[in-house]
């Protein structure tokens, strides 16, 4: 039986000493191994590496990316959070070149695209798909205010790489659009507001208005990833690393008081059991466990 006044804390586990594995190496074998270090994110991490190094891309970056963005949004919808709700997992539909018709049906309907504007888009949740279903159920769990975090500062390539708690995820990059707009003042920063955030993401993949990965200065590459941004700063001489910084959503997430630490302290005691969809609806890229303090 759950105690009674029992609050979540988060515990992260300790990060991996990725700058230690990198330094001193060549340049070309350390931007091979970091996307072997992490299973999350392979192709962003990848191509930060190699912008990041001075070293060329493939040939298709911004469409490797494109899909490994939209693999993981479509895993969310389809086979994750359905769990949550008894639900049984959704085939994922193929994702095959330019023809998007497959998953645009499966991820909005009939209509093909997502409604802009806020009345239109509580008909859209109204229409009993699986994937409108699974936000209904997140909308129906979590009310105002519940599991929600302060407006914090958005991360952009400029503040990426400062040490400050950001709000560095995908809900950032679409929080521009009405209907964000609107579910933020109805019930907060919370994880209707995130979930939303992915199935809007998602729409850009298709349709090619993902964000472009870019250098922003010398030895400094930012690049969009299925979390947020994701920011690699390196120094090189004579063809090895000679400093390296990764930054990833993850890191801004777990900051003192950001994101992750807000929403749990916004989860009231008796929901303590949903904690666990929060944290997969925050979705950080490294093993955070959860623990009940009972503060009675």
């Amino acid at each position: 039986m759950r105690a009674r006044g029992a609050t979540v804390k988060a515990r992260p586990t300790a990060p991996l000493p990725v700058a230690s594995l990198v330094i001193g190496k060549p340049v070309e074998e350390a931007a091979e191994l970091l996307p072997r270090l992490f299973n999350l994110c392979r192709t962003a991490q990848d191509i930060a590496a190699r912008m990041a190094f001075g070293l060329p891309l493939t040939e298709t970056p911004k469409e490797d990316l494109t899909r490994e963005i939209l693999r993981d949004h479509l895993l969310k919808f389809c086979v994750t959070w359905p769990g949550f709700f008894g639900g049984r997992p959704q085939p994922i539909p193929q994702i095959s070149g330019s023809d998007t018709a497959v998953v645009r049906a499966a991820l909005f309907g009939p209509l093909g695209s997502l409604p802009e504007e806020p009345g239109d888009f509580a008909m859209f949740l109204a229409s009993g798909s699986p994937i409108t279903q699974v936000l209904h159920e997140i909308r129906t769990d979590f009310g105002p205010g519940e599991a929600c975090a302060a407006d914090l500062t958005a991360a952009t390539r400029q503040n990426v790489f400062g040490a400050a708690a950001l709000e560095n995820s995908v809900a950032a990059r679409q929080a521009h659009r009405p209907v964000m707009r609107h579910i933020e003042e109805e019930f907060g920063r919370g994880p209707l507001w995130r979930a939303t955030a992915r199935l809007y993401d998602a729409q850009d993949c298709l349709t090619g208005r993902l964000q472009d990965v870019a250098i922003v200065a010398p030895g400094r590459a930012v690049v969009p990833a299925a979390r947020g941004l994701y920011a690699i700063s390196a120094e090189i001489e004579d063809g090895h690393v000679k400093n390296f910084r990764r930054i990833t959503p993850t890191d801004h997430l777990l900051a003192p008081g950001g994101v992750l630490d807000q929403s749990l302290a916004n989860l009231p005691r008796e929901k303590a059991d949903l904690a666990g969809l929060v944290l997969d609806i925050l979705d950080p890229c490294m093993p955070v466990s959860l623990m009940e303090v009972d503060d009675a």
